[in-house]
């Protein structure tokens, strides 16, 4: 075996604290675009506290996603440059909490070396847990560094994706960005210059700066939110996606979606640029 491969197989760091507030839940809540409309009162929920008639803040089920940010399992030392988002799958043990302190712990779960100019995809979890240990969340993540592969890892096979059922969908929403979107997003946590700094993207491969795959992730959320969970963030048990293109902020993404049972699977495009950028999604209600 590798000593590469080893040594990332062995990140691991627990304990990891964090704390939150209602103003972090509702700048998530922003962030993802919620809002927009100043008389939704559906949205309103997500992104208000202050109401003439008393009614508790919701939590967006996706905020999981930045609660603990900067959690993880180590240093990878990674070409920083080439990464991105392969996957997120989150996992929902409890609806998160409007303000909390919470620990994280991260491990690293495998290394696929796709091989020498092909990448890594490295996948690593978080489970986020409450002040009494009990587990919130679990957030499954694949990063695929595309500049450093071939190091000698094990010729593993990537989990089968999600299988889209083989009929048209169901529902179909269109969800629009914002032109500044992601500098509105990035303040959740994600400093990352690939989408705020037009030179560091173009380094990058890209023309402009590209929305955060975890906005994205977030922007699918919404969907099934008003589609088939009546904006219930309770309903959630899992939340999975595969990222397959970069959206511009600015962009409408339209989502397609399937519900059988509990079980809603979906895809979201990018219908002026006749591009798929999440495939395999799929939720669970429960």
């Amino acid at each position: 075996m590798s000593a590469r491969y080893d040594e990332l197989m062995a990140l691991k760091t627990t304990g990891q604290q964090y704390s939150y507030t209602d103003r972090d839940v509702m700048l998530y809540a922003y962030g993802i675009g919620m809002g927009a409309d100043p008389m939704d009162e559906n949205e309103l929920a997500f992104v208000n506290e202050a109401t003439y008639t008393e009614r508790p803040l919701k939590v967006v089920p996706t905020f999981a996603s930045v609660a603990a940010w900067g959690a993880g399992p180590g240093e990878m030392n990674l070409n920083r440059l080439l990464v991105v988002d392969g996957e997120r799958d989150i996992t929902f043990h409890k609806p998160m909490p409007v303000a909390a302190n919470i620990t994280a712990d991260s491990s690293v779960v495998e290394v696929y070396d796709k091989g020498k100019d092909k990448g890594v995809v490295i996948r690593h979890q978080t489970i986020l847990r409450d002040e009494a240990g009990e587990a919130l969340a679990t957030l499954l993540a694949s990063r695929f560094a595309r500049g450093d592969g071939g190091f000698g890892g094990p010729a593993l096979e990537q989990p089968e994706p999600h299988k889209m059922p083989d009929r048209a969908p169901d529902r179909s929403v269109d969800i629009s960005t914002r032109p500044d979107q992601a500098l509105i997003y990035r303040l959740c946590g994600d400093r990352n210059p690939l989408h705020s700094d037009p030179e560091f993207a173009q380094k990058a491969g890209f023309p402009r700066p590209i929305l955060h795959g975890m906005c994205t992730y977030g922007l699918t959320c919404r969907g099934v939110l008003q589609t088939y969970a009546d904006y219930d963030a309770s309903a959630f048990r899992q939340h999975a996606v595969r990222f397959s293109s970069p959206v511009y902020p600015g962009e409408t993404v339209t989502m397609d979606i399937w519900k059988d049972g509990d079980v809603i699977s979906f895809e979201a495009r990018v219908k002026a640029r006749n591009v798929t950028v999440i495939k395999s999604g799929r939720t669970v209600l429960g």
